[in-house]
């Protein structure tokens, strides 16, 4: 087959910018194509619309596999641009000189939020947890931690400080080695263990930022790991966010229960339908008999559901062996059975409204 510049045009033609939703040749992003037969090599220029688009590097890899494809061609160099202004306005539409907020291609089925009012009682494990379950369900997952000042997720997921990049399109979430889609305040600090000493409006602000502009993209759930207390990061949560619902999480102490409840009624007020309850370190099972043994006192999780309105939906055990994996972030390693009632009123079908 002789390959010409049509051909090689029509190719390219498969490569879409996402952000614009149209294909590299007919925005006009490619630029010198030349073919070379002796060196069987491609080259090209891929005009971008701005020199900091963070989506330059996908863009390069799907052209060169799509041209790769082609018998006959070797070797592919591509050469990166930036358009002029009135190219970009062009290609943009009049009036406008930037493309689009890259937030403004979200695409999020469901916002759950893990809360529990009380510090301690394993909020950021339960979240971790949920989110690996659902990614083995084959679900797109992202887990936003609200915890600005105590964040716990990248430490168990083994996410590195300063793991964010970003820029005035928005800010590209860390992937973790299974693909949960995650963003918080510890994958912006230079080291993991650096104070985070800031007062209630730039906490508010940071957890907008990481809502409105994180490029989160097709998600079917996203988890948001809440602080304790039921002030300022909670409010905004609820008032910023489309909430499907919420998750309790508690631990057997009275002292927890009551604690907890403060945020139930706060839930209640802000019209938030609880999804159900979870108790953790309910108990441990003795490694000899498998006698469950109620280290914490007796369970008072009742006491939480009934306020909620709804169902102690989970009694998870005091398990070292998940302390250790989470330690050594590798919590995505966990495979456990116990959460399937969770994850079966995290998976159901939202309940429609009454007509």
């Amino acid at each position: 087959m002789a390959i010409d510049d049509a051909i090689l045009r029509e190719v390219l033609r498969q490569v879409i910018d996402p952000e614009l939703g149209r294909n590299i040749i007919d925005l006009g992003m490619v630029r010198d194509l030349t073919f070379d037969p002796q060196e069987e090599r491609v080259r090209f220029t891929l005009a971008l619309t701005t020199a900091a688009c963070p989506l330059r590097h996908r863009l390069v890899e799907e052209a060169r596999a799509a041209l790769l494809r082609l018998p006959g061609i070797r070797d592919v160099e591509v050469t990166l641009g930036v358009m002029s202004e009135e190219e970009r306005r062009a290609v943009l539409g009049s009036g406008v000189s930037q493309p689009p907020k890259l937030a403004g291609l979200n695409r999020i089925r469901q916002v759950i939020a893990v809360v529990s009012g009380k510090g301690g009682v394993g909020k950021s494990s339960l979240t971790a947890l949920l989110a690996v379950a659902l990614r083995r369900q084959g679900q797109k997952v992202g887990i936003l931690d609200a915890d600005i000042t105590g964040p716990s997720i990248p430490k168990l997921f083994g996410l590195p400080a300063g793991g964010l990049r970003g820029n005035d399109l928005g800010i590209l979430p860390a992937i973790t080695r299974t693909g949960i889609r995650v963003v918080s305040a510890n994958l912006m600090l230079p080291e993991e263990d650096a104070a985070v000493a800031w007062r209630g409006p730039l906490i508010t602000g940071l957890i907008q930022q990481f809502w409105g502009q994180v490029l989160w993209g097709q998600l079917d759930t996203l988890l948001v790991d809440l602080p304790p207390g039921t002030s300022d990061p909670l409010l905004t949560v609820v008032r910023q966010m489309p909430l499907r619902g919420a998750v309790l999480v508690t631990s057997p102490q009275q002292l927890a229960a009551l604690v907890v409840r403060k945020a139930v009624n706060l839930l209640k007020n802000l019209s938030v339908p609880v999804l159900g309850v979870v108790e953790n370190l309910a108990y441990y099972p003795c490694p000899q008999t498998g006698e469950p043994h109620e280290i914490f006192g007796p369970s008072h999780a009742a006491e939480v559901a009934a306020a909620a309105g709804c169902d102690v939906i989970l009694r998870l055990p005091i398990r070292p062996d998940l302390t250790l994996l989470g330690d050594a972030g590798r919590i995505e390693e966990v495979d456990l059975p116990e959460l399937a009632p969770l994850l079966a009123q995290v998976l159901a079908p939202a309940p429609q409204p009454a007509a």
